[in-house]
């Protein structure tokens, strides 16, 4: 099998442009200002420490992003999550079932394309870095310095190989620095199995990295706990129904990689509980920082410079002045429980979402729940997430009746579903003309996830233990639900917890890019991903009334992407099932 040259013979040049290499001052302390090196061979790359090492801090710049990732639209509004109120992006490729849509190509191809020139980068290092020639004042020193690059070369190799695999399933592994003028054909002539990428490759790497990273770090480096939290994760996926049969992991093992995360670096990390008078705990632990704020929940993220009105115009209230943007569904609302910790609706299925009866889900009688005051006393986690008809934020409160502030007529972005997101907005930016500033850093691994991790896990073999029960407990009471999960009658089995978790999981975890894998590795994605988004209308005397917002299109197929065309028509590689 054929790898396209250009991707994996990407020119030596050190050149980074303004925005990635401003987003890396905070994270490297002005390092990059340094005079740059535009167009350095791999000779003189590597003939000298200080350009050796600028050349390994480079692949920070391949971390991506995940807001408005996707010509400006988000992953998560190719899920049953939320929608776009724009065209372009998700909405016109994954949303009808176009996976060569080409406003979703910074998904479906660029991925392939900068994950291999990043894993040539790492691939350099790992061949090249020990034999740099050193200070001889400073050898000690460089030499373990060294080692720690190795190692955060080993680390990002696999983790772009992960994100590759999610994608495309197991793509060939280069893990040598071809001869451009070479064959590329040499060694890479199939495509591994599922344990000879994940287990033998992806998992391999991550434990052989870790002794040799930092023991901790907050700034945005990697250390040994990102490695953990990362390998955790997937031992997760691994033992999930997708991939269990194949990978032969067990959700025992899964259990104990969560819980070994606990027990080595528990001590550095946890719920984030400050809260204040404006916001909760839960929507600070997403944008405060970890070197600044001292938020503690946070373990492996893309560090990056505050951001003004341009940051978050995409994505605010067109009543504010925004382009709309992400639009969380009714779907989604639909998924918080009460703010005592019952149910609204009497069934959910094996997505998290609750089992619908044409447009409204059975209603749970005793939880108090009624549709004509759906948003009063729910889960606070959902005040964090959604801006809803009614609520107070930014310059003013939310309406969207149709005629109104944040529904006028004629303006095309208005939100289809009825609401607006809150989630991954500094609010404060919108203050004094919207000319403030704010953190949004990406969070790829935060500490909330171990515990839904664990949980998960330990459901799966034993059924509900008080180990799963004091890690949702934990989640749920950081966000603001009072009453326990032990205390529920209706989560007694394995079955009915393990919905409930996955529920638990698509809410507190909702618009970081989670839904979008899990219910591919739950192998429910047919039934989640092809149910029609729904949404609401307010009408001016206050009534609420169902709707379907838009359909959606998903087929067995697309659990995986296509290997991108390009590639197909030049090297003859072998497409996924059904492509």
């Amino acid at each position: 099998m054929k790898i396209k040259k250009h991707i994996l013979y990407a020119t030596l040049a050190l050149t980074v442009s303004g925005v990635l290499l401003s987003s890396c001052e905070d994270m490297f302390g002005g390092f990059l200002d340094k005079q740059p090196s535009n167009e350095l061979t791999e000779e003189q790359t590597f003939n000298d420490w200080n350009t050796t090492l600028q050349f390994h801090y480079d692949t920070y710049n391949f971390l991506r992003h995940g807001a408005g990732a996707i010509n400006n639209t988000w992953l998560d509004a190719a899920t049953d999550l939320g929608e776009t109120s724009f065209s372009g992006g998700v909405k016109m490729a994954f949303n009808i079932g176009n996976y060569y849509g080409g406003s979703a190509a910074t998904e479906l191809t660029a991925v392939w394309e900068s994950s291999y020139r990043a894993i040539r980068k790492c691939n350099m290092i790992i061949e090249r870095a020990a034999d740099v020639p050193l200070d001889p004042s400073k050898v000690d020193e460089q030499s373990n310095k060294a080692r720690e690059i190795i190692a955060e070369a080993r680390f990002f190799r696999a983790y772009f190989y992960w994100g590759m695999f999610l994608r495309y399933g197991p793509v060939p592994i280069v893990t040598t620095v071809l001869d451009p003028d070479g064959n590329l054909l040499s060694g890479y002539t199939t495509r591994p199995t599922l344990r000879e990428y994940v287990l033998d490759f992806v998992l391999d790497e991550l434990a052989g990295c870790e002794a040799d990273l930092r023991d901790y770090n907050n700034e945005g480096y990697l250390c040994k706990p990102v490695a953990r939290a990362l390998y955790a994760r997937i031992m997760l996926y691994m033992a999930s129904p997708r991939y269990a049969a194949e990978s032969g992991i067990t959700w025992q093992q899964a259990a104990d990689a969560a819980a070994g995360f606990r027990a080595d670096f528990g001590s550095l990390y946890g719920l984030y509980t400050t809260s204040d008078a404006t916001n909760s705990a839960y929507t600070y632990a997403m944008l405060r920082t970890s070197y600044k704020d001292g938020n503690n929940e946070t373990i492996f993220f893309r560090n990056g410079v505050q951001i003004g009105w341009n940051g978050i115009y995409n994505d605010t209230p067109v009543g504010e002045g925004g382009n709309g943007g992400l639009c969380p569904s009714q779907n989604l609302m639909d998924m918080y429980d009460m703010a005592d910790g019952s149910a609204p609706f009497a069934q959910y299925d094996a997505t998290g979402a609750p089992v619908y009866n044409g447009l409204t889900p059975v209603i749970n009688a005793a939880s108090g729940y009624s549709d004509a005051r759906m948003w009063e006393n729910r889960d606070p986690r959902m005040e964090s997430t959604i801006l809803h008809h009614g609520r107070a934020w930014g310059n003013g409160v939310i309406n969207v009746i149709f005629g109104q502030r944040d529904n006028p007529i004629g303006n095309a972005n208005a939100t289809p579903t009825g609401y607006y997101v809150c989630k991954y907005i500094p609010e404060n930016i919108l203050e004094v003309n919207h000319t403030q500033v704010g953190y949004r850093n990406w969070q790829f691994i935060r500490y909330a996830e171990i515990l839904l991790n664990e949980a998960e896990a330990l459901n799966e073999v034993y059924g509900p233990t008080r180990q799963v029960y004091d890690n949702l407990n934990l989640i749920r009471h950081r966000g603001g639900i009072t009453g326990k999960v032990e205390d529920r009658a209706d989560l007694v089995t394995k079955e009915a917890m393990r919905n409930f978790i996955r529920k638990e999981r698509t809410i507190e975890l909702a618009f970081e890019e989670h839904r979008w894998w899990d219910v591919r590795r739950w192998n429910v994605a047919e039934l989640a991903l092809n149910r029609p988004i729904y949404g609401i209308n307010v009408a001016a005397d206050g009534t609420i009334t169902r709707k379907v917002a838009q359909e959606r299109t998903f087929e067995e197929k697309m659990y995986l992407y296509p290997i991108p065309e390009a590639e197909v028509w030049k090297t003859d590689i072998e497409n996924n099932p059904g492509w």
